[in-house]
């Protein structure tokens, strides 16, 4: 299926194989993002560390396969926006693109301040901006050269996350059969009797569930993707299962190693448990990869789907034209990328040691965004095309639908107030856009 049936023009590079689709969201996933944010899910799952990551995995699962049917049904760039936009209405789609913007514009802001925070006790005489600044400098520079460059940066930048994480795991493994933490394996990181709560465990999915965004984005590379129909739904399931269950093994193990102790600071705790584990060569590899994995990996991929989401908008005029230049040579949406640098630099700077808050923000988005994905199934292959699918296109949405919406629910409020305020940003932006300048839907314009 080419992007011309739906009025568009291939105006971006098709060089993306499934290998590398698969790559790129297994490295904006990042196999070692729990490093990032472990002591937070620890102290809000009350130490079940393991299960609020295998109920974050199952959550995404349905997810994945809601991506993958509107995704082989309109193959083009925009990922929710164009999905809900084609699947359900023109307005639903503009604030499904509205609330995945939340998600995506702050996931590289978020990715620096913790790769600042990381490298903050190896490096105390830097400041976290100078880090900031630097991070952004580098992956726009990259973003502008060309996403097939993009890929193969992430190749070596995968391979040394897993060796990394492979060190951790057998190091934990050893430190806790020799007695440190739990003594050994325990089923407490999974399910603890005594303290076990569903409000407390999906509280504490709200933030683990960040470490799963990610291989939504495939979607946005719909119109650089070269593996036929299916490939972005393939892609997208496949790195979730993928760095779902290192996610689930890598927190199973420190949440055992850190058993019977206390962190001072929750920004370094699972660079505490890494020196239980290793000792300081141990810490110190642990926060150099994920300085490195999440202030240069993962904002590198974030950036390219947010610069191909904001490029959609603006092609629909959405969102300001001018968002939708091409660069002549790279064949990259360089205004987008651009953009994108200035507002994570801006956003960057302010919520600087906020990471559980902004995190927060970010999965609000994010998780709105899919609870239309899976609207957007419902009504457009039960309710227009008469599917029969019904496991597929029927069951797997409500069910992903139910575990989000709980999730949501169980979401800090300031995160809620902060989200809604977004959205009313939105719909404030969308009367503009529509009686004010009377912009015509896309759909429209294309009739």
């Amino acid at each position: 299926m080419s992007v011309e049936q739906f009025g568009y023009k291939q105006e971006l590079h098709r060089t993306l194989t499934l290998k590398d689709l698969v790559i790129y969201g297994m490295i904006f996933m990042v196999p070692i993002a729990p490093f990032g944010v472990f002591g937070y899910v620890w102290e809000g799952s009350q130490g079940m560390v393991a299960l609020a990551y295998l109920i974050g995995m199952v959550a995404m699962f349905f997810t994945a396969m809601s991506y993958w049917s509107m995704s082989r049904a309109f193959p083009v760039s925009g990922s929710v926006y164009a999905y809900a936009q084609r699947g359900i209405h023109e307005t639903v789609g503009f604030f499904a693109g509205w609330l995945i913007l939340l998600d995506y514009i702050l996931v590289p802001s978020l990715l620096y301040i913790v790769s600042a925070a990381a490298l903050g006790p190896i490096l105390p005489g830097v400041p976290a901006w100078v880090w900031i600044v630097t991070f952004i400098a580098i992956n726009s520079v990259i973003n502008l050269i060309g996403i097939q460059f993009t890929a193969k940066a992430n190749r070596y930048i995968l391979v040394a996350e897993i060796v990394i994480l492979t060190i951790f795991v057998v190091m934990g493994l050893i430190a806790l059969y020799g007695g440190e933490g739990a003594g050994g394996l325990t089923l407490n990181p999974l399910y603890n009797a005594e303290k076990f709560s569903l409000p407390l465990v999906m509280g504490a999915v709200s933030i683990a569930v960040l470490s799963f965004l990610g291989f939504d984005g495939i979607s946005t590379l719909s119109e650089e993707s070269k593996g036929g129909a299916d490939a972005v739904g393939k892609a997208s399931l496949f790195a979730l299962l993928l760095v779902g269950s290192l996610f689930i093994l890598q927190t199973w193990i420190a949440a055992d190693l850190a058993a019977g102790h206390n962190f001072n600071n929750l920004d370094t705790a699972f660079y505490d448990t890494a020196n239980l584990a290793g000792g300081t060569w141990l810490k110190q590899a642990t926060i150099w990869a994920t300085a490195l994995s999440w202030g240069i990996a993962n904002a590198l991929v974030a950036q390219a789907a947010i610069s191909r989401i904001l490029f959609a908008m603006g092609r629909d005029r959405q969102l300001p034209k001018i968002l939708a230049k091409v660069h002549p040579r790279f064949k990259t949406p360089y205004v987008s990328t651009l953009l994108v640098a200035v507002i994570s630099l801006g956003s960057g700077l302010y919520f600087n040691g906020s990471i559980d808050n902004l995190s927060r923000l970010v999965n609000f988005g994010a998780l709105m965004g899919f609870l239309i994905l899976h609207l957007s199934v419902i009504n457009h292959y039960i309710i227009r095309q008469k599917s029969t699918a019904w496991v597929k296109h029927l069951l797997f949405p409500l069910v992903g639908l139910a575990i989000i919406g709980f999730v949501l629910y169980e979401m800090d409020i300031e995160a809620k107030v902060l989200g809604l305020s977004w959205l009313a940003v939105g719909i404030v932006y969308y009367f503009v856009l529509r009686v004010i300048l009377k912009r015509k839907p896309v759909l429209e314009l294309e009739g």
